[in-house]
């Protein structure tokens, strides 16, 4: 049986939502407390047992990729003025999965994005997740996906039941037999109307896909803006067999708006200072 070893991670958005703030860094290299946010999904996309990463990257930034090179120079001064704690921060960053760079000449779409990895995985299952979106779950989000995948074997989409105004931010999933929290999917619509939606099921960009993906992604038409959309390709893939859903336990907390970021940064800002107080027996 095939095992997942990568993860692919589309992070070649131009981040229009910060700007001015990502007219040069990066959204995804915004801080989420202590580390950037995409940090937190490599260390996600691992605990989910990924050991390979093919971040998919754009021109411009060329800091992502930076951030997770040693930086000797850095080093040595920390050292030398005995940040121990610091110096630890810095060289877990280098010390991740290994992580390839694929480019994304373009903004064509996301499955435009997920096929820009097709080399790297192959013909391989792997993991798909938007950094957009952190996981706050006992048992990493991603992690519960890979354990649905090795249940069944099959493509598992993660989905989240949401009221019906939300619906046409997100690709609507419509299912029929039900394993407790795991659901056969029928249909995948992306961002559909509300008054068309067929269900409150929406998929929250994490993904366990077979290699076959991108065959089926190569066959789809573009659409509207010449973008190539991933949930086209899981319809293909719903033609050719199985493909199930699972209603994830936890929570996601949005990092991908202005207004989430910061409500998620000063949330976990105070659980994690909670959390340092109970261990030093000050709460």
């Amino acid at each position: 049986m095939d095992t997942i070893r990568h993860c692919v991670i589309p992070a070649a958005g131009l981040g229009t939502r910060f700007l001015p703030a990502t007219k040069v860094l990066p959204k995804e290299m915004l801080p989420v407390v202590d580390r950037p946010l995409i940090e937190w999904a490599i260390e996600e996309a691992m605990a989910a047992g990924a050991a390979e990463i093919a971040l998919v990257i754009a021109s411009g930034k060329e800091l992502i990729q930076a951030h997770f090179e040693r930086q000797p120079a850095l080093e040595a001064v920390l050292e030398a003025r005995g940040k121990r704690a610091e110096l630890a921060a810095v060289r877990h960053s280098q010390e991740l999965a290994h992580i390839t760079y694929c480019r994304q000449e373009e903004p064509r779409g996301l499955g435009h994005a997920v096929l820009c990895a097709a080399e790297v995985v192959g013909d391989n299952p792997f993991l798909c997740m938007l950094p957009d979106d952190l996981s706050h779950a006992p048992t990493p989000i991603l992690a519960q996906l890979r354990r649905a995948w090795d249940e069944v074997h099959a493509p598992v989409l993660a989905l989240m039941r949401v009221t019906p105004d939300q619906i046409s931010r997100y690709g609507c999933a419509t299912v029929s037999q039900a394993r407790g929290r795991l659901h056969r999917v029928t249909e995948v619509v992306e961002k559909p109307r509300p008054e068309d939606a067929r269900s409150d099921l929406a998929i929250m960009g994490r993904y366990v896909l077979p290699g076959s993906i991108f065959e089926a992604l190569r066959r789809t038409p573009t659409g509207v803006g010449g973008e190539l959309q991933l949930t086209d390709g899981i319809s293909a893939l719903i033609a050719q067999g199985p493909v199930w859903g699972l209603e994830f336990d936890g929570e996601l907390l949005d990092v991908g708006t202005p207004d989430g970021w910061l409500t998620t940064n000063v949330r976990l800002a105070r659980e994690l200072g909670r959390g340092a107080a109970v261990e030093a027996g000050l709460a």
